[in-house]
């Protein structure tokens, strides 16, 4: 769900700002009231990107606290298995940096 809402996200973002380019490209060769026009339609648009942007933060902060508690949850359960995990993990990290 969350990956979905990430890219779902990521593609509304990648329009958004095509559109306010294209804006801005427009507003700098109009003058007077069309140019004030394209640009409070930009700054909207930018708003609406920071918007997205911010939902898209939010998400990914809350999916890594659940990471986190899960993991602390595991460890609390597991404590033999998350230091051989742990040595699992320290081991095969040093034979791929020894091979360098």
């Amino acid at each position: 769900m969350l990956a979905s809402n990430v890219k779902t996200v990521r593609n509304d973002m990648k329009t958004l700002m095509k559109d306010a380019q294209a804006l801005f490209r427009e507003a700098t060769s109009a003058t007077g009231e069309k140019a004030d026009e394209l640009r409070a339609k930009g700054l909207s648009l930018l708003e609406t990107a920071m918007s997205k942007a911010h939902e898209v933060q939010t998400a990914a902060l809350e999916a890594g606290k659940e990471v986190v508690e899960t993991a602390d949850d595991f460890v609390q359960e597991n404590p033999w298995k998350a230091v051989a995990i742990s040595a699992g993990v320290g081991l095969l990290v040093g034979m791929l940096i020894s091979r360098k």
